[in-house]
């Protein structure tokens, strides 16, 4: 077992959904769909700071392995403790190459809380 696999835990995907209420209107609410494997590092540089002081939220990272594709504005869950996470990044942009012995994509991700609406 590699490190980075040492520091994986599992994530839970949140599924928005939408239906009709009774006065025909619609109601919107999270459910958990798929766990998955993943690490989530909170970037702690002098430069983040400076971000997040100017309103920019993106301050974690989000890894996984090459397989598997987060897409901007997915949201998943950390089993952990609850805390939920909201990739503001595609995740095509970086992953290491299919020959190399590291297996892992990176998203950015901002901490993010769930509405029903």
């Amino acid at each position: 077992m590699s490190l980075l696999e040492a520091a994986y835990e599992t994530f839970v995907m949140m599924d928005r959904t939408s239906g009709r209420d009774e006065y025909g209107g619609i109601t919107r609410s999270w459910r958990e769909g798929a766990e998955i494997q993943a690490a989530a590092t909170l970037d702690t540089s002098i430069e983040a700071r400076v971000a997040g002081v100017q309103g920019v939220t993106s301050l974690y990272t989000i890894i996984t392995r090459r397989e598997l594709t987060l897409e901007y504005h997915d949201v998943l869950k950390r089993r952990s403790d609850g805390k939920i996470f909201r990739v503001t990044s595609d995740g095509d942009d970086k992953r290491t190459p299919t020959g190399a012995g590291l297996d892992m994509r990176l998203v950015t991700a901002e901490e993010w809380e769930l509405t029903n609406g």
